[in-house]
């Protein structure tokens, strides 16, 4: 049974990787400089975010070092339009691949009981309060957030 919902989780979060990155080849380099609606975030910056919050799986479930730990100031801790230097888009892109690669290749080597483990933001002693704080749920609100911001970065295509 355990099987069966890491497999859903799984799915879920490949199908939006894969329409994420889809959308995203799409687009050029001027449609992600957009900002997604009038004085809100550009694509490129959403791009940012999402390759950093990513990232940041690696060693939130204890699979790896993060590979770009310099985007989180610009793309986690500051707002869109900050003044920090970034990226270019086409840098983004290869990073959002490589950093999915990175996931891919972690994912496919965890075995069920991995999955049902504590991350590592959360202590011994909150875990045994609450197990629900394992990598398998935090697999599934990254999954939301991408969606989320697909769903923003969307209304670049025109």
């Amino acid at each position: 049974m355990q099987q069966s919902f890491i497999k859903i989780a799984l799915d879920s979060w490949y199908s939006h990787i894969n329409r994420t990155s889809k959308l995203l080849d799409s687009l050029t380099d001027e449609q992600l400089a957009a900002e997604v609606a009038p004085g809100r975030n550009t694509g490129i910056y959403l791009l940012g975010h999402l390759v950093a919050v990513h990232d940041a799986l690696l060693p939130l479930l204890n699979i790896g070092s993060k590979l770009y730990p310099s985007l989180e100031e610009p793309f986690i801790k500051q707002p869109d339009k900050s003044g920090l230097a970034i990226p270019t888009a086409q840098e983004l892109r290869t990073y959002w691949t490589e950093v999915n690669d990175a996931l891919t290749l972690s994912f496919n080597l965890m075995n069920t009981d991995e999955w049902f483990q504590k991350h590592t933001s959360v202590s011994e002693e909150d875990f045994a309060i609450n197990p629900l704080r394992n990598k398998l749920n935090v697999l599934l609100s990254r999954t939301t957030h991408l969606a989320y911001h697909f769903g923003q970065m969307a209304f670049l295509k025109k």
